[in-house]
């Protein structure tokens, strides 16, 4: 059976950023197709990445998070917990569970960097769409042989 339903996760973090991501993958992936979660932060994708993905709707997950440096390091850990979490959540259910969690190591909360990194969340939106595409497509080829 061929899913042609995408579950997009995206952090509160940092939204004004993190939303513009959605609005790149639904470029390419008609919003019909896509059901839209919302979690406090990047901690909590993984959780959700899993039980979406175990429900066997979806043919991708993507999460979208924006993890910044607070000055404590603290940012270092939450990105390595969160990167390691979506891998194991995809080959832990054989779906597959695409990351857009962006983690700056120059970010400052000035306009212009919101503005730049609006525009890049679109752009990484738009490449986890075309991800999302080109695995169900591959994935379909291989399981039909």
């Amino acid at each position: 059976m061929t899913h042609t339903r995408y579950a997009f996760i995206k952090a509160q973090w940092h939204a004004d950023i993190v939303d513009r991501a959605l609005e790149g993958f639904l470029q390419l992936i008609p919003a019909e197709q896509v059901d839209v979660f919302d979690v406090p932060g990047a901690f909590e994708m993984p959780l959700l990445a899993q039980e979406l993905a175990k429900t066997g709707k979806y043919a991708a997950v993507a999460c979208a998070a924006f993890v910044v440096d607070g000055g404590i390091y603290r940012h270092d850990f939450v990105a390595q917990a969160v990167v390691d979490g979506l891998m194991r959540a995809g080959m832990d259910t054989g779906v597959p569970v695409l990351s857009v969690s962006l983690t700056p190591h120059q970010y400052q909360e000035t306009e212009h960097h919101n503005a730049i990194y609006r525009a890049h969340f679109v752009e990484k939106g738009r490449e986890a769409a075309n991800a999302a595409l080109m695995i169900t497509k591959t994935r379909k080829t291989v399981l039909a042989a």
